[in-house]
């Protein structure tokens, strides 16, 4: 971490946190909103039907970094634990750009199943779709206390961040999977 901040004794830099702190309450606020307003966008001509299995794929991958990140910091691999962070982070804004690029090119798919496989799609992808904007600032506030050095309040953000945004990119793949018979 470059910075002319000062820092404590553990690292920890204070004014970092407090000077990205809105940013993050800022695109917590935002990212949702936008990808809300652009459900209310169709763009005509553009076949990206294709994304599904990609973006999920992503969703799987994220769900593998995460637990690698985690298996490092155990270890106490800092290093290695940041740059798999940093890449989990990344899969997930590439999951996202997919995810908004297909559904503003294309029509939602209805879930074909009934009984009870409907009732746990649509379990599983009301919580997924609520857990994922929770995580958003989740993730952004734990990565930041991370990035500036707060050791402390990072581990106890991580410890509910973790299996929060494991929760959404596992379940990202199972509603694709669920899903994909009725792709037209």
């Amino acid at each position: 971490m470059a910075t002319n901040s000062p820092t404590d004794q553990t690292g920890f830099d204070a004014t970092l946190e407090k000077k990205y702190r809105p940013l993050v309450i800022t695109l917590s606020i935002v990212i949702p909103l936008a990808v809300a307003a652009l459900f209310g966008v169709k763009v005509e001509g553009v076949d990206l039907s294709f994304l599904p299995p990609i973006y999920a794929t992503i969703n799987g991958l994220t769900a593998v970094i995460l637990v690698f990140a985690v298996i490092q910091i155990k270890k106490g691999n800092k290093k290695r634990h940041e740059q798999l962070i940093t890449l989990a982070v990344i899969c997930s804004l590439l999951f996202l750009v997919g995810y908004i690029a297909y559904h503003i090119t294309s029509n939602s798919t209805p879930y074909g199943g009934a009984g009870i496989s409907a009732i746990i799609y649509y379990v599983i992808l009301v919580s997924h779709i609520l857990l994922s904007i929770a995580v958003i600032p989740m993730v952004m506030m734990t990565y930041l206390k991370g990035w500036a050095g707060n050791v402390v309040s990072h581990r106890k953000w991580a410890k509910i961040t973790f299996p929060i945004w494991l929760y959404v990119a596992i379940t990202g793949v199972v509603v694709y999977l669920m899903i994909s018979p009725y792709y037209g």
